[in-house]
């Protein structure tokens, strides 16, 4: 099968996320991806040993690629890294700060000796300032960035499960990557990207740090409800069950009361007649919900709403997502036997994903020396 980026050669320094995030995503669309790892392996190949004996991380981020293990402070080690280089159309690295550039290979440099070479640098926040020889981690950038601080309930702030920042990071380096092999294919020449989780996070924070700005910055940690949107969020139903409720706009909102709460009047309320006055008296808003709705059946009450075609969905958990209908996996192959994994969120229509695999620490030696002699 033709795929969009079936010859081009990636070279990856990585572990972790951020980094395996992005190249495994480009193996995905058919890159030929090389993963220089050290001889114990990418430390998150020991995360966990839950799938098969194997990390559950490393699965997830590795499909596709051929590994190599290289000590790149050894001359010759290093050497063959170069003669890799000279034929690469892009090079990604997220070790510590200013050890690729200590082993030689700081983009900078790499770009003078093959300036139509791709290099991507992720780091945690980025190469000036004060910030830029920290080291950084998922947990400690929501820290620092501000997510942790509007996450959680009022009395208590929470830590996003997902690695959030590590993976922004590597989504932002492949769209990035993608956007400069456009640009090499018009003018011949590659780019330095540089990527920082902190800047994924912020940006994804924009409209947060644009109250702050230019407006008022309301209560942020709300548990399951939205800081600047009414109602939006999580109502309990007869028995306990609780449902989510999201109203975009003023056509909505005069359903819900009308259909679905059967309140007609409240709709022009002057209390919560619009999203402003909603926010500013969301306690009163909420009431009047959960009056009517703690009297009825989730499934009555998803009934009204898909009547009244406003947008709702359940709280579920890890195993309730596992047999949801809209879930769809890929297979893929590891050391240890084929698995199922999620599919990629996008997909061309009428093309399959090609069977990737997941390779052992090193599995790649022989071929890849061989071919780069």
């Amino acid at each position: 099968m033709d795929q969009p980026l079936e010859g081009i050669l990636v070279v990856a320094l990585e572990q972790a996320v951020a980094a395996p995030y992005c190249t495994s995503r480009l193996a995905d669309a058919g890159a030929r991806v090389i993963k220089i790892e050290r001889a114990e392996g990418d430390f998150a190949r020991g995360y966990d040993h839950q799938v098969m004996g194997q990390s559950a991380y490393f699965v997830w981020l590795n499909r596709g690629k051929e590994s190599l293990v290289l000590d790149i402070k050894k001359p010759d080690d290093a050497a063959l890294l170069e003669r890799i280089l000279a034929k690469a159309d892009v090079f990604v690295q997220n070790l510590a700060p200013g050890a690729a550039q200590r082993a030689g290979f700081g983009s900078e440099d790499l770009r003078q000796r093959y300036p139509k070479l791709i290099t991507v640098d992720i780091s945690g926040y980025g190469e000036d300032g004060e910030y830029s020889d920290m080291k950084a981690y998922d947990f400690l950038v929501q820290g620092e960035s501000g997510l942790i601080s509007v996450t959680g309930s009022p009395e208590v702030m929470g830590r996003v499960g997902a690695s959030v920042c590590d993976i922004a990071a590597g989504m932002y380096s492949k769209i990035a990557i993608l956007e400069a092999l456009i640009k090499r294919g018009r003018t011949g020449a590659g780019s330095t990207i540089k990527t920082s989780m902190f800047g994924g996070m912020v940006e994804w924070l924009s409209p947060w740090l644009l109250h702050q700005a230019y407006g008022e910055l309301s209560e942020q940690r709300i548990g399951l409800h939205h800081p600047a949107i009414a109602p939006y969020g999580a109502y309990e139903c007869a028995n306990g069950d609780l449902i989510l409720i999201a109203v975009q706009n003023q056509r909505e909102w005069v359903r819900l009361c009308e259909e679905v709460l059967e309140k007609p009047s409240l709709a022009n309320d002057q209390r919560v007649v619009d999203n402003v006055a909603r926010l500013a008296n969301r306690e009163f808003l909420d009431k009047e919900i959960e009056d009517v709705l703690y009297k009825i059946t989730r499934d009555e009450v998803r009934k009204r709403l898909i009547a009244a075609k406003i947008a709702f969905g359940a709280v579920n958990t890890i195993e309730d997502v596992s047999d949801h209908p809209a879930l769809n996996t890929i297979k893929v192959n590891t050391p240890k036997g084929t698995i199922d994994v999620m599919a990629p969120p996008s997909s061309v229509k009428g093309e399959a994903m090609p069977l990737l695999s997941v390779p052992e620490v090193g599995e790649n030696n022989d071929s890849i020396r061989a071919e780069f002699q």
